[in-house]
């Protein structure tokens, strides 16, 4: 970049104290798309964090993990990797998620993280009872004793600081922990204070106790769920061999490394989707800047005009104007960074209960701002503001000294532009179209082509504009007379500040129909595959299963006490487990995919299965047959992600008899998690594993009965001392609906930060010209226009701007629906979901569009009632 001279920056500086309102006006702009940008990467990094510090927690210096399958290890796993093969350095761990409950208050219905340890192996692992606390008062006697207790006393836990002061506790209390149908009472012997807010964060929500304890909370007293391993890495493949060579079927041993892996690529096409919506907010803002920038060149044109009648070189032109983008845009950014930090805080909660209900549980306490966020942000701010003032900057060079005094120089050379712009919107456009189908997954490609198609789209602006002011004329002039055959024609005049204007209110329009059309799409999809395949008419399930966090164990007992209330016809059971596919992670093609989840279920208890291929083989009469016979179903989004088409139709699962092949026969849709899922019958299950437990019951009620009835007595009476939720087929739809609209939350926040962009681009524009046309309007007043008039004119202009902004905005929007539904969710998710075109989304991007204007002319308006004749007429 050119070197400004201090003359050069002294000129900058005073243009934009001369202009401050305009030059607020960029400022706004470039900090909004900053902000928006720095927003999402700081709710997503927080969120990732926080994941991050609680699994570290957890694992500690872990190196290996030794893991069993859905019943978990044999606890003489531990003595034989210990004792027989003499690996000092391992540690029995037993991990559960469980509820508080009994007699605390606060967040009962936040998930805690059960973890039960053996205090003689724990020490190279794990230092929390090392930072025990009682009282201040005899810290040391005190920590003593609490880990006496912890050892010796049944039913005695630890739990974090932060934990006990939120819910109200202090050591010596007492406190129920509840995991599906158990609650067991367990005293608080000691705290965990953590040294540091960071360590304080990772241990939030921690509950520790001894193994003892543990098995007796999660009802599995002769199992844990993993052995923690340190291994030098000089012998660890060594090792493993050993430890393998003695697990039982089922069981796994491997780098600990692995299990972060698959969960930072769970969220990667989430967090992807956030960052180009806000990108999308930022291109608003380029049209803005643009559009300032512009204005700015055009209003000095007299002066520029004297700067190089005195001899200022091209050159120092453009180091003029670069430098003034230059300065603003530093201040929009050191702004933006300001408000990303305070839009990120706010974002953190939305992003993290989303994470909580599509992937795994995450407790966000501390909002985490990494260095190379803000050098994003800052990269992103002052690219788009030199950016988007180059084009301008250059204009400024490109015209002799006498030429740049005549205005309307610049309205000639926009128009002969507009056939180039019009041929590079064809381009953009065509290109975008070729990137989508190039035959690739890639979600950087696909945003490529939006982005295309989007800004291309942008492009036809200028054309568009100069057509329907020709068509809009006679209506107006009919409508308004005098002031409406004025108000096209001074549109379609000033096409190098209008357009810009035009085309940025277009996009952020474009984006609320595209997202708008998408998310009633995908809502309406999702309603229709609810009533498909929600056979039952009520459902249980612990409070704490989630699409992919299914560990939650139910004693099969239930069934029998379901099945005995009046009213109750039938009850059909499902287990919901991760497993290992050993078809997958390890090819090169799906690198560190995470375990399967698999569902079995008694029966299908859907109404209506949709098929996206069904391939059932002739010796059975459908899919349901085939189900018994021991093949499987699996989601679309699990096929996408791991390759299963009707040629290649097999998975090979690891099950506590060995790795089995199964056949699948079908793949359906579903919408419940993108991460998908193998769907077999309980019979196929219980052949291969060892798992007697449930997840979740749906039951039927006879006919006749009331439905309300049979609810009331499960919740009251048959169920009453179990922590199981019993929900309606109307409540759980409900509950469905209600984390839809938490997913899509913060992309309605970005939808309207891309408006306001927009709204501030109209304002610029508006005052941008009637700053140049302050004689026009002196003259206009000097003849006989009344203030009125003067702003029914301003308004009719705004209004003419949005009404073009929204017309050219639907189609767009649509052809960004249709990418974000057929490509990009496909791309990122995995699912095919129908398109519903929903009127009333169009009629109120449409109505967005036209209000947006004629808000953004009202001040402008305001302001050319005020205009004092003879000083507008002096003005040049």
């Amino acid at each position: 970049m050119l070197s400004p001279s201090p003359v050069i920056l002294r000129l900058a500086g005073r243009t934009i104290n001369r202009r401050f309102l305009q030059s607020l006006l960029f400022v706004i702009g470039v900090a909004l798309g900053v902000a928006v940008v720095i927003a999402i990467d700081v709710a997503n990094g927080s969120a990732s964090r926080a994941f991050s510090l609680s699994t570290a927690s957890v694992a500690g210096e872990a190196t290996h993990q030794v893991v069993g399958g859905p019943a978990g290890l044999p606890t003489d796993i531990f003595r034989q990797i210990r004792v027989d093969l003499g690996v000092r350095e391992s540690a029995p761990v037993i991990e559960e998620y469980v509820r508080a409950g009994g007699n605390t208050e606060g967040e009962l219905g936040q998930p805690l993280r059960l973890l039960g340890v053996d205090i003689f192996s724990e020490a190279p692992f794990r230092g929390y009872l090392n930072n025990i606390a009682v009282s201040e008062d005899n810290p040391g006697e005190d920590a003593f004793n609490a880990i006496t207790d912890f050892l010796a006393r049944p039913g005695s836990v630890i739990i974090s600081g932060t934990l006990a002061d939120r819910l109200g506790l202090a050591a010596g209390d007492s406190m129920t922990l509840r995991t599906g149908t158990r609650a067991v009472e367990v005293q608080i012997v000691g705290l965990i204070r953590a040294s540091d807010g960071v360590s304080e964060q990772a241990i939030d929500d921690l509950v520790l106790s001894d193994i003892a304890t543990a098995q007796e909370v999660v009802g599995r007293p002769d199992a844990i769920t993993r052995v923690d391993l340190i291994l030098p890495e000089a012998t660890a493949d060594a090792t493993l061999e050993q430890i393998r060579t003695i697990l039982p079927q089922g069981a796994r041993a491997g780098a600990i490394s692995e299990n972060n892996t698959t969960l930072d690529q769970m969220t990667a096409a989430f967090n992807l989707n956030l960052q180009a919506l806000s990108l999308l907010a930022l291109v608003v803002g380029v049209f803005l800047i643009y559009n300032t920038v512009t204005f700015s060149v055009v209003q000095r044109r007299p002066v520029i005009g004297i700067l190089r009648s005195l001899g200022a070189t091209r050159r120092q032109i453009f180091s003029l104007i670069l430098s003034e983008a230059l300065l603003l845009g530093l201040i929009g950014t050191i702004l933006g960074l300001g408000l990303g930090l305070i839009f990120g805080r706010a974002s953190v909660r939305v992003v993290a209960q989303t994470i909580n209900d599509l992937f795994f549980t995450v407790n966000v306490q501390r909002v985490s701002v990494e260095p190379i966020t803000l050098l994003k942000g800052a990269a992103v701010g002052l690219f788009a503001s030199l950016g988007a003032a180059v084009i301008p900057s250059l204009d400024a060079t490109r015209t002799p000294p006498a030429g740049t005094m005549r205005r309307s120089d610049q309205e000639s050379a926009t128009r002969r532009l507009v056939p180039l712009i019009t041929v590079a919107a064809v381009t953009l456009n065509i290109i975008g179209l070729l990137l989508l189908q190039l035959p690739t997954n890639s979600l950087y490609i696909s945003f490529g082509a939006l982005f295309c198609i989007v800004v291309g789209s942008a492009f036809f602006t200028p054309v568009v504009l100069i057509g329907a002011m020709r068509l809009f004329t006679p209506i107006t002039e009919r409508l308004f007379g005098v002031l409406g055959r004025m108000a096209p024609r001074a549109v379609a005049r000033s096409l190098s500040r209008t357009s810009v204007a035009v085309a940025a209110l277009t996009v952020a329009v474009s984006v609320i129909v595209g997202v708008s059309v998408m998310i009633a799409s995908f809502r309406n999809t999702v309603a229709a595959w609810l009533g498909e395949t929600l056979g039952g008419d009520i459902y249980i399930s612990p409070p704490l299963l989630t699409a992919n966090r299914a560990t939650v164990d139910v004693d099969p007992s239930v069934v029998d006490v379901v099945a005995s209330v009046e009213g109750v016809r039938l009850v059909s059971t499902s287990r919901d487990v991760s497993v290992t596919a050993l078809d997958y992670p390890n090819i090169d093609s799906s690198p560190n995919l995470p375990p399967v989840n698999l569902q079995a279920a008694d029966f299908d208890i859907a109404t209506d299965r949709r098929f996206a291929w069904l391939n059932v083989p002739p010796e059975f009469a459908d899919y349901r047959a085939a189900l018994e016979g021991g093949k499987v179903i699996v989601t679309e989004p699990f096929a996408f992600r791991r390759g299963i088409t009707p040629e290649a139709n097999t998975i090979t699962l690891l099950t506590d008899n060995g790795p089995q092949t199964f056949e699948v026969v079908g793949v359906y849709y579903d919408y419940s998690t993108d991460q998908g899922k193998v769907f077999m019958y309980r019979t196929t299950y219980q052949q291969f594993y060892d798992d007697p437990y449930i997840s979740s019951l749906a039951a039927y009620v006879e006919e006749g009965a009331d439905i309300n009835t049979v609810i009331n007595t499960l919740r009251t009476d048959a169920l009453s001392g179990y922590d199981l939720l019993v929900q309606s087929n109307r409540d759980l739809r409900s509950g469905v609906f209600v984390v839809f609209d938490n997913a899509f939350a913060i992309t309605i926040a970005l939808r309207l930060l891309a408006t306001v962009v927009a709204f501030i681009g109209i304002l610029s524009a508006l005052l941008s010209l009637q700053l140049e046309n302050t004689r026009q309007y002196g003259v206009m007043r000097a003849t006989g226009m009344t203030p009125r008039q003067l702003w029914n004119f301003t308004l009719l202009q705004t209004g003419l701007m949005g009404t073009v902004a929204g017309a050219l905005a639907l189609p767009i929007g649509l052809a960004l629906a249709l990418v974000l539904l057929y490509v990009i969710n496909v791309r990122s998710f995995g699912w095919t979901m129908d398109f519903y075109p929903v009127p009333e989304e169009f009629v109120q991007a449409f109505a967005v569009a036209v209000i947006a204007a004629l808000l953004a002319g009202v001040y402008p308006a305001l302001r050319l009632t005020r205009l004092i004749t003879a000083r507008a007429l002096r003005s040049e």
